[in-house]
């Protein structure tokens, strides 16, 4: 049996016949205080969106920043960003998906210029700012030839114009058998971060005319776990057929809990502090999906089970303290934040067969 083990400095790798005290399943764990944390400040980082720093935005308690995720049998190793941007040195980073992806995009930045002594060596590209639709991110560590990028690909697969002689109801549609028109764009990274759920929901598809298409024809009844599972299943067999999995290591992160007080949305509330009881596994049927087709994947992809671990986190969303004071907010996260932990599992993930 092949079971991953930790060492304190990001020297994880692949051993047989571990001790179970040894086995270490990051994502089956508990929030601890740790006062060591939080690992930056956004108002230090250019690339954290002004929205999601809390503290900045007027946030007063402090508490949502202090807690740390601790696997049951094992420890993450402890972030060390001089480390990582060795490791990282010379390699491109991709994330695609929705503004999930964004944030996780942001954080994962954020945490790496921690390492870095001069920060304008670390620039978007094309002096591009961070806004909810653009299409296209890259920032570059110059010192270390590092490119971190982000595509906005909120479905993954490709949306279009509705097809002539529709009903009137129908304004676009999602081709659920064909991926996004700028997957070309996503090949020969290094690693490959996907997700992809929020905009899964009635009102960013039905309630804005937007439908599902397969096979040139309209699914007018078709529902939306049904068109998740084959858009899902579309996304698996470009993974297998465009990537090469010796250059290229990918992953899926699973859905994002909300802590919305109330099916419509209009109603959030942030919490003070975690809620250990919550669990959003029976809410959570993309998660399941996304798995469930990966194990049936003949080339590997790590999923990065992230649902569970956020869903007490109703204290760490941005709720009121966007920088829009009217809005409020229960599906974002605030940063620092709750994306940092998912990146520093995906950090130990990235480097457990030393393949970087």
């Amino acid at each position: 049996m092949l079971v991953l083990y930790a060492s304190p400095n990001y020297g994880l790798g692949l051993r047989e016949h571990v001790p179970p005290s040894m086995i270490c399943d990051v994502f089956d764990g508990s929030w601890v205080l740790d006062y060591s944390y939080p690992l930056y400040n956004s108002s230090d980082c250019p690339f954290a969106e002004q929205g999601f720093n809390c503290l900045a935005n007027g946030r007063k308690d402090k508490d949502y920043l202090r807690w740390r995720w601790k696997p049951k049998n094992c420890d993450i190793p402890r972030f060390n960003a001089s480390n990582i941007l060795e490791r990282l040195r010379g390699k491109r980073i991709v994330f695609v998906g929705d503004s999930m992806s964004r944030t996780q995009w942001e954080s994962f930045i954020c945490l790496l210029m921690t390492g870095v002594e001069d920060k304008t060596t670390v620039y978007e590209v094309k002096g591009r700012k961070i806004t909810k639709t653009t299409r296209h991110l890259v920032v570059h560590f110059r010192s270390f030839n590092l490119l971190v990028e982000f595509y906005r690909s909120v479905f993954l697969v490709q949306p279009g114009f509705a097809p002539k002689h529709s009903p009137k109801r129908v304004t676009s549609t999602l081709k659920l058998d064909k991926m996004d028109v700028i997957s070309k764009e996503w090949i020969n990274s290094d690693a490959l971060i996907f997700n992809s759920g929020h905009w899964w929901i009635p009102s960013k598809l039905y309630e804005s005319g937007c439908y599902f298409q397969l096979g040139g024809l309209l699914k007018l009844g078709m529902s939306i776990p049904s068109a998740y599972k084959i858009a899902m299943s579309t996304w698996a067999s470009w993974v297998e057929n465009s990537i090469n999995s010796t250059r290229t290591r990918v992953f899926f992160r699973t859905f994002e809990p909300s802590h919305w007080s109330n099916q419509s949305r209009a109603h959030c509330t942030v919490y003070q502090f975690p809620e250990p009881d919550k669990d959003y596994k029976d809410q959570s049927p993309f998660s399941d999906m996304a798995t469930d087709i990966v194990k049936k994947m003949h080339k590997p992809v790590t999923m990065l089970q992230i649902t569970s671990m956020s869903a007490s986190r109703g204290d760490a969303h941005v709720g009121n303290w966007s920088d829009r004071k009217s809005f409020t907010d229960c599906s974002h996260w605030c940063l620092p934040g709750v994306p940092d932990f998912w990146n520093e599992i995906l950090l130990s993930r990235l480097f457990s067969q030393n393949v970087l």
